[in-house]
């Protein structure tokens, strides 16, 4: 476990160090947005989904630097989208990873330019692997994922439903639907693009689907006990938001006790999954497994 800690912490700088790289000058007239961008891309945080994509990619035999926008990409996407669900129109929280949210610290109308800022900017910073690989078609095809699992098929399409119930109960069948677009659509892209950009085969793309969806629940469901038994000083963020907000969640549906076992359930079916493929090493497995036990 110290090995791994230690590891982590590597891997998370590194990853830190390769975010800083992309992120727009904060010049210029518009530099208030650029500034805004930072502040949020530079807040803190696991850093889970570049990293699951630099391991999948890894794992797959990559070893080019078409790696690097992407996982900037990934970041920048998933950072968007907090700017967003702090807004008053969405959570109206005002805390994030131990500091005040975007809209706080620049006001609610330059929060939303952030949020959509980053969106765009990510695909900048991810066409930029056209010009350090020697096959386009990869990165092409990785582009689109982002796309897909970004917009109205995505993320944002899960989103949508979130928005619309609620204060209004959801069936489970809206509620999966929920979590595995708004959560694990990023995931499911991460580990894609690691995949696609390693020239993995069809076959093995649709398993980092599937095992990244399985990881994306786990971590939604995770993220909804924590909800319910962390504590602001812990999470960074204030707790029972969900309470707070009438928001149905899997804990609504399952209980605790059930809530917890199926964490489990579900990290060790992906662990099964990954490792099942050559390439895989321990230091996947154990971020999974991570996230079974994660505090906040």
């Amino acid at each position: 476990m110290k090995q791994f800690k230690e590891q982590l912490t590597e891997r998370v700088a590194a990853v830190e160090a390769l975010l800083k790289q992309y992120l727009p000058k904060e010049e210029g007239l518009q530099k208030t947005i650029c500034e805004a961008c930072n502040y949020s891309m530079l807040a803190g945080g696991k850093r889970i989904r570049p990293l699951f994509m630099q391991l999948t990619y890894e794992m797959f035999g990559g070893q080019g630097s078409e790696i690097g926008p992407f996982m900037a990409a990934i970041e920048m996407i998933h950072t968007s989208s907090l700017v967003h669900d702090d807004l008053p129109c969405m959570d109206n929280d005002e805390y994030r990873r131990g500091r005040k949210t975007t809209w706080v610290k620049y006001g609610y109308d330059m929060a939303v330019l952030t949020g959509d800022a980053l969106m765009i900017y990510a695909f900048e910073v991810a066409s930029k692997a056209f010009a350090d690989t020697a096959c386009p078609e990869r990165v092409g095809r990785a582009i689109q994922i982002l796309a897909q699992k970004t917009g109205i098929y995505g993320m944002i399409g899960g989103q949508v439903v979130d928005v619309e119930m609620t204060g209004s109960p959801m069936t489970r069948e809206q509620l999966d639907f929920v979590y595995q677009l708004k959560t694990g659509a990023l995931l499911e892209a991460s580990m894609m693009i690691g995949a696609v950009l390693a020239g993995a085969e069809d076959a093995a793309v649709a398993d980092m689907e599937q095992i990244a969806g399985k990881i994306g629940l786990a971590f939604q469901i995770r993220d909804d006990i924590l909800d319910v038994t962390s504590t602001t000083e812990q999470l960074g963020k204030p707790v029972l938001s969900d309470e707070k907000n009438q928001k149905t969640t899997y804990v609504t549906y399952e209980g605790m006790t059930q809530s917890e076992a199926d964490v489990k359930r579900l990290s060790e079916e992906a662990i099964a999954g990954v490792s099942s493929y050559e390439g895989a090493h321990q230091f996947l497995v154990e971020l999974i497994r991570m996230l079974i036990t994660r505090e906040k």
